[in-house]
C-alpha cells in the first residue's frame, strides 16, 4: 500500500510539473503574440512619407547636408536683415590715405647718379581694399563694398536662380518626357530627337554668342538675372526630359493603367495623375541633385563674365576678382568666402539628394 501510495504521489507530481510548464508555455506564447500584433499594428500606422523620413535621418551625411542647407538659407535670407549696417551696393566713403613710394635717378653737376626717394600720401573718399575689422567683417572690395554683406545678397542670388531653374526644368521635363513616354510612336521620335540635339549643342560658344548679344542690348543687371536663368533652363532641361520618359515606359504597361483606361479616364489625367505621381520619387531625388549643378554652372558662367554682373553680387562675380593678381595673393577675403560657401552648397545639396535617393529606394530595409 505505501509503494502505491509513493507512485502515486510521484504521479500527481509530475502532472502537476508539466501542467505549469504548459501554463508557463503559453504565457510565454501569448505575450509573444501580442508583441508581434504591437509591432504589426505599429508597422501598419507607418505611413510611406514616415517610412522615408525615418530613413533619410539615419544617415549622418543627410543630416550634414539638410544642417548645410539650413545654414546658407539663414544666412542669405535673414542675414542681411539683422546685419544692416551696409547695402549690397552701399560704399564705405571714409576717407582714407596711403603712402606711395617713388624712386627716381638724376646726374649731378659733377657728373654722379644720384637716386631720390619720395614718399606720396595719397588720399582717397573710397575705403578700398580695406582689411578685415568690426566695421567691415570681411573687408571690403575695389569698389568699397562690404564682402560680408555682398556675400549675404550674392547667396540670395545664387539659390534663387538654382530653385528656379530646377524648378522651370523639372516642369518642361516632365510635360515633354511625360507625352513622349505614354503616346510613344512619331511623338516620342520627335521629342527625342529634340533632346539629342541639345545634348549635342556645344553650351560654352552658343554661351559666348548669347553674351554677346545680351550685352549688346544693354540690359539692366535686374533683367539679366532673368535672362541667365532663361539659358541655363533651355540648356538643361533634356535630362529630366529623358529619364521621366524611361520611367513612364516602364508605367505605362502597369495593371493600374490598363484600369484607368477601362475606366475611360482621360489622357492629361492618366499621365499627369497615375503616371508623373509615381515618377515623383525620382523627380525628387533629381531636383535636389540638379541644384547643386545649377548653382555651380551659375558661378562658373558668372566668373566668365556670362552671369549676373555688377552691381549686383552673386558668389561666381566674387570669386572672378581673383582673376587679378593682386587680389589673389594680397586679399583672399575677397574672393576665398564666396568660394568656400559655393563647395558648402553642392555639397549640402548632393549629400541630401543622396539620403532622398536611399530613403525612397523601394528595395531598402525597412
Amino acid at each position: 500500500m505505501n509503494k502505491d501510495k509513493r507512485a502515486q504521489d510521484n504521479l500527481e507530481a509530475v502532472e502537476e510539473a508539466i501542467q505549469v510548464e504548459e501554463d508557463t508555455l503559453a504565457t510565454e506564447t501569448d505575450l509573444e503574440a501580442e508583441e508581434e500584433v504591437v509591432l504589426v499594428e505599429n508597422y501598419r500606422e507607418m505611413s510611406p512619407l514616415q517610412l522615408t523620413a525615418r530613413r533619410f535621418f539615419r544617415s549622418k551625411l543627410s543630416i550634414v547636408g539638410l544642417v548645410m542647407i539650413v545654414f546658407l538659407l539663414l544666412f542669405s535670407f535673414f542675414g542681411p536683415v539683422l546685419y544692416n549696417r551696409w547695402g549690397e551696393t552701399e560704399a564705405d566713403k571714409s576717407e582714407t590715405s596711403y603712402d606711395s613710394i617713388i624712386y627716381y635717378t638724376y646726374t649731378d653737376a659733377n657728373g654722379n647718379e644720384v637716386t631720390v626717394t619720395e614718399v606720396i600720401t595719397i588720399v582717397e573718399n573710397l575705403n578700398k581694399y580695406a582689411d578685415p575689422s568690426w566695421d567691415h567683417l570681411l573687408g571690403t572690395d575695389d569698389q568699397a563694398f562690404d564682402v560680408f554683406v555682398r556675400l549675404m545678397y550674392g547667396g540670395r542670388i545664387s539659390l534663387t536662380i538654382g530653385f528656379i531653374v530646377v524648378i522651370l526644368q523639372t516642369l518642361i521635363g516632365i510635360v515633354l518626357g511625360g507625352l513622349a513616354g505614354y503616346f510613344g510612336g512619331w511623338v516620342d521620335q520627335l521629342i527625342m530627337r529634340i533632346v539629342d540635339i541639345f545634348n549635342c549643342i556645344p553650351t560654352l560658344p552658343i554661351l559666348l554668342i548669347a553674351s554677346a548679344v545680351i550685352d549688346s542690348w544693354q540690359l539692366e543687371a535686374d533683367e539679366q538675372i532673368y535672362v541667365l536663368m532663361v539659358v541655363i533652363t533651355v540648356f538643361s532641361w533634356s535630362g529630366t526630359a529623358r529619364m521621366v520618359r524611361g520611367q513612364i515606359l516602364t508605367l505605362r504597361e502597369q495593371e493600374y493603367i490598363t484600369a484607368t483606361e477601362v475606366m475611360g479616364l482621360p489622357t492629361w489625367r492618366k499621365i499627369f495623375v497615375h503616371l508623373i505621381t509615381n515618377v515623383m520619387p525620382q523627380l525628387i531625388v533629381s531636383m535636389t541633385l540638379g541644384l547643386g549643378s545649377v548653382i555651380l554652372y551659375e558661378s562658373t558662367l558668372s566668373y566668365l563674365g556670362l552671369g549676373v554682373q555688377l552691381p549686383k553680387a552673386a558668389w561666381g562675380t566674387m570669386i572672378a576678382g581673383a582673376n587679378d593678381r593682386s587680389v589673389l595673393s594680397y586679399h583672399m577675403n575677397m574672393w576665398l568666402p564666396a568660394g568656400i560657401l559655393i563647395v558648402i552648397a553642392v555639397l549640402g545639396f548632393n549629400f541630401v539628394g543622396d539620403g532622398l535617393r536611399d530613403a525612397m529606394d523601394p528595395k531598402a530595409k525597412k
